[in-house]
C-alpha cells in the first residue's frame, strides 16, 4: 500500500474540544503505531481533507515521521477553497501550519462551499486516489466517519482495498499500557 486515507471523528465528535486534551495523546501514539507498520511495507503518502481533529491530529504524527522516514509525504486534499474561513482565529493558525508543511496541497471542488454535495466528492475521490483507508471508528457512536467508511466498502465489494479501523478497544489498550509503565517505572 504506497496511499492511504487517514480520518475519523472530529475533535467536538469526541467531546475533545482544545489541543491540550490528553485523549489527543493516545489517538495519535495509535495513529503513529499503526503507520509505522504501513512505512515498513512501502507506504508513500497520507492523503486527509484537512477537517478537524483526528485529520489534523494524523497530520502532526506524519510530520514528525518525516523526520525519521524522509519518503513519507502528506497530501492535504480540502473539499473546498478556505474550509477554514469560520474557524476561530488560534484554529486557523494550527491549520495553516500544517497545511504549509504539507508535500501536496489542493482543493478538490477548487471553488468555495456551496452546497453539501462538494463533501461527498470529497470522500469519494479521496477513497479513488488511495491503495487504503486508515479510520479512527466507533461502530456504536456512527459520525462523520461513517461517510467515508461507506465508500470505501463498497470499493472492497469490487477490488482489494484494506480497512483499518482504529478503535476505542485500541485506544484503551494504549492508556492501559502506558498507565502499566508509569506503574513499573
Amino acid at each position: 500500500m504506497k496511499t492511504i486515507v487517514v480520518s475519523g471523528y472530529k475533535g467536538h465528535e469526541l467531546g475533545i474540544f482544545d489541543q491540550k486534551h490528553k485523549g489527543i495523546y493516545f489517538i495519535k501514539k495509535a495513529i503513529e503505531q499503526r503507520l509505522r507498520l504501513l512505512i515498513e511495507e512501502g507506504l508513500e503518502w497520507v492523503i486527509i481533507s484537512g477537517q478537524l481533529g483526528v485529520e489534523l491530529w494524523s497530520a502532526e504524527v506524519v510530520l514528525q515521521l518525516k523526520r525519521e522516514f524522509p519518503q513519507l509525504q502528506l497530501a492535504v486534499l480540502t473539499p473546498f477553497l478556505q474550509q477554514e474561513e469560520r474557524w476561530q482565529e488560534a484554529t486557523k493558525t494550527y491549520y495553516q501550519e500544517i497545511i504549509q508543511q504539507a508535500d501536496f496541497q489542493d482543493s478538490i471542488t477548487r471553488r468555495p462551499y456551496d452546497n453539501p454535495a462538494q463533501l461527498k466528492q470529497k470522500n469519494e475521490f479521496l477513497i479513488s486516489k488511495a491503495d487504503g483507508l486508515l479510520l479512527l471508528y466507533d461502530e456504536e457512536k456512527p459520525g462523520s466517519p461513517t461517510y467515508y467508511l461507506e465508500i470505501a466498502q463498497k470499493r472492497q465489494l469490487k477490488e482489494d482495498f484494506p480497512i483499518l479501523i482504529i478503535t476505542p478497544a485500541d485506544l484503551d489498550i494504549l492508556v492501559q499500557e502506558e498507565q502499566y509503565e508509569a506503574f513499573e517505572g
